[in-house]
C-alpha cells in the first residue's frame, strides 16, 4: 500500500514542524518529556523547524492543513487533517487558554465527557458473569479480591514473570500475524520501577519494559502488558514504523510518537487490542483481565473529569478511585493520580478507553483473506480513531 510523493513530502514537512513545536514548548514550559515523547530518526535527518513564537508555529500548521486536503489518499487526508488540528489546538492552549473539555474534543477528537455509568456498569456485570463461574464467593469487591491474591505475582517475581511472557508474545506474533524485522535478541528487557506515573512503559530506545511494581500485579494482568508494552504491542508499532521509513514506504512522521494528537488513541488501541489480535484469550482468567483493563480505562476518564472538569479536590478524587477500583491496590491508586494530575497529560487517559474500540471495530470488519493487508496499513500508516476504519 505505497503512499504518493505528495504524502511522503508531506510527511516529511509534518515532522520538522512538530519538532519546532516540540522544541519550543519544552524550551517555555520546562517540560522534559515534550510533545514528540520519542523519536526514531537515529540518522539525525530531520530537525526542527525554527519558530520564534507559537503565532509562527499556528501560521505554518495552518497552511499543512491546507495542503492536507489536496493528498490523494482519503484517509491520510482525513488523519493529517486531524494531526494539524490538534496541534493548533495545543499551540492555543499553550499561548493563550483552552479549557479541558476541549483538549478533549480538539487534541484527541474524542467526546469531552467521561466513560459512562452504565458503560461501567455493563463491565462490572460482565466481569461478576466470569467470577461467578469461576466459583468465587461475594460481591463483586470481595471476588475480584480473592481473584487478585490467587494470581497475585510478588514483586521480586515479576521481571522474571513478564520476560516469559514476552519471550511467548513475541513468538506467537510471529506465528500468528506478522514477522518482526529484527531477531528476538532485539526485543523488551524488563526493569523494575517504583513511584513512578505509570503501569509499565516501552522505553524503545534503550529496550526496555519500565514495569512499576508498587500496585498489585497479577500473572493475566503482566500477561496482558506483555502484549501491550511489547508484542504486537509498542515495541512493534515503533520498529514496524521506523523499518517503514527506512524502505520508503512509511511517512517520516511515524518516526515521531507525539502526545495530546490525532494518533494518540489508536496507538493505545492496538496495544489493548493484541490479546484479540494474537487470538490469546485463552481462559476465563484471560477474558477477566480483558474486562478489567477496559474498566481501568473507565474509571481513569472518571477520575480525570472529576479533578479537571468538575474540579473535585485530589483527595476526594483518589477516594472515588479507591471505591472504583476493585483491584489494584494503592500503588495503583497513587500512579493514576499522578498520571492524571500532570495538566500536559491530563486527557491522555482517554486514549485508552476510545483506542480499543477503534481498532477493534476496524479489525473485525476485515476479513480473514485481507488481515495482511489491514496489518500494512494499521502498522504502516499513523492513524486516528477516523481514519484507522477507513481501509478498502
Amino acid at each position: 500500500m505505497q503512499l504518493s510523493s505528495e504524502t511522503l513530502l508531506f510527511g516529511r514537512d509534518l515532522t520538522t514542524a512538530l519538532l519546532g513545536v516540540d522544541v519550543f514548548y519544552r524550551g517555555e514550559s520546562g517540560d522534559g518529556d515534550g510533545l514528540a515523547v520519542l523519536n526514531l530518526d537515529d540518522a539525525g535527518e530531520f530537525g526542527p523547524e525554527p519558530f520564534e513564537s507559537y503565532d509562527a508555529a499556528r501560521q505554518r500548521f495552518v497552511d499543512l492543513r491546507t495542503r492536507a486536503a489536496s493528498l490523494p489518499e482519503a484517509d491520510r487526508r482525513t488523519y493529517y487533517d486531524q494531526v494539524c488540528h490538534s496541534t493548533l489546538a495545543f499551540i492555543t492552549w499553550r499561548s493563550s487558554t483552552l479549557p479541558f473539555t476541549a483538549q478533549l474534543t480538539d487534541f484527541l477528537h474524542v467526546p469531552a465527557a467521561p466513560a459512562s455509568d452504565a458503560e461501567l456498569g455493563q463491565l462490572k456485570a460482565e466481569m461478576r458473569t466470569l467470577l461467578d463461574r469461576l466459583g468465587y464467593p461475594g460481591d463483586l469487591a470481595a471476588q475480584c479480591a480473592a481473584w487478585e491474591e490467587r494470581h497475585r505475582v510478588a514483586p521480586a517475581d515479576v521481571p522474571v514473570v513478564l520476560t516469559a511472557l514476552m519471550s511467548e508474545a513475541w513468538d506467537r506474533t510471529e506465528e500468528r500475524l506478522l514477522t518482526i524485522p529484527a531477531p528476538k535478541s532485539d526485543g523488551m528487557q524488563i526493569t523494575a520501577v517504583s513511584g513512578v506515573a505509570f503501569n509499565a512503559r516501552c522505553n524503545y530506545l534503550h529496550r526496555q519494559v519500565e514495569i512499576n511494581t508498587d500496585p498489585i500485579l497479577t500473572k493475566p494482568g503482566l500477561k496482558h502488558l506483555a502484549v501491550h508494552e511489547g508484542y504486537p504491542g509498542h515495541y512493534v508499532q515503533f520498529k514496524l514504523r521506523h523499518q517503514g521509513y527506512l524502505n520508503g514506504t512509511a511517512a517520516a512522521d511515524g518516526l515521531l510518537s507525539v502526545v495530546n494528537t490525532a494518533s494518540s488513541s489508536v496507538f493505545e488501541g492496538i496495544a489493548d487490542h493484541g490479546m484479540v489480535m494474537l487470538d490469546w484469550l485463552h481462559s476465563d482468567d484471560d477474558r477477566l483481565q480483558s474486562l478489567m483493563s477496559r474498566y481501568r480505562s473507565g474509571i481513569g476518564t472518571g477520575a480525570a473529569w472529576r479533578l479537571h472538569a468538575l474540579g473535585q479536590s485530589p483527595a476526594a478524587v483518589a477516594d472515588w478511585l479507591r471505591g472504583a477500583a476493585l483491584t489494584g491496590g494503592e500503588g495503583w491508586i497513587a500512579n493514576r493520580m499522578s498520571f492524571i494530575s500532570a495538566p500536559s497529560r491530563a486527557v491522555l487517559i482517554w486514549s485508552y478507553w476510545w483506542g480499543e474500540p477503534a481498532v477493534a471495530h476496524a479489525w473485525n470488519r476485515v476479513p480473514p483473506s485481507r488481515r495482511a493487508e489491514f496489518l500494512d496499513f494499521l502498522y504502516g500508516r499513523m492513524h486516528s480513531n477516523a481514519s484507522v476504519g477507513m481501509f478498502q
